[in-house]
C-alpha cells in the first residue's frame, strides 16, 4: 500500500471513527491494511465498498456484493457467527468469507482447520482463507 493511500485511510478512520478509542482505531487501521493487501493479492479488480461501519468488510467482485471478516488468531476476538449471518442477510451479500491473517510463514494449517471445525465456520462462511500477509500468499481452506 502506498504511503499516500495509507495516510488518507488513516485520516478517514480518525474522522469517521471519532467515537472509537485509540486502540479500536488502531485495530480498524490494521483491518483496512489487511483488506487492501488481501484484495490486491486475490483479485486486483475487487472494489472495496465499506470497511468503516462493521468488522465485516463489504466488497464487490464480478458484480456481486460479498463480505470479508479478517481474524488474527493472536490478537482478534472472535465475532459471533450468528452476527455474521445476520450481516450477510441485512446487506444482501452473495457470499461471506472468513480470512485468517498470519504475519508469519505457515507450513501446516492444522491449527486453522481445528479452529474451523471447533467453531463450525464452514456452516456460516462460504469461503475460508489463510492469508500470510508479509508473503502475500493466500491459501484457500474451504
Amino acid at each position: 500500500m502506498e504511503l499516500v493511500v495509507f495516510q488518507e485511510l488513516t485520516k478517514e478512520i480518525s474522522s469517521e471513527c471519532f467515537f472509537m478509542t485509540e486502540s479500536q482505531q488502531e485495530e480498524k487501521i490494521i483491518q483496512v491494511i489487511d483488506l487492501h493487501q488481501f484484495t490486491k493479492c486475490l483479485d486486483p479488480e475487487i472494489k472495496i465498498l465499506d470497511y468503516i461501519q462493521h468488522p465485516i468488510n463489504t466488497i464487490e467482485q464480478n458484480g456481486e456484493k460479498k463480505g470479508i471478516l479478517f481474524h488474527d488468531m493472536k490478537h482478534s476476538s472472535f465475532i459471533d457467527c450468528n452476527t455474521s449471518e445476520e450481516f450477510k442477510r441485512r446487506h444482501q451479500l452473495s457470499e461471506l468469507w472468513f480470512v485468517f491473517v498470519e504475519e508469519d510463514n505457515v507450513a501446516h494449517t492444522t491449527h486453522y482447520t481445528d479452529f474451523i471445525i471447533e467453531n463450525s465456520l464452514e456452516i456460516f462462511y462460504d469461503q475460508i482463507f489463510l492469508f500470510q500477509f508479509f508473503q502475500s500468499d493466500i491459501k484457500k481452506l474451504k
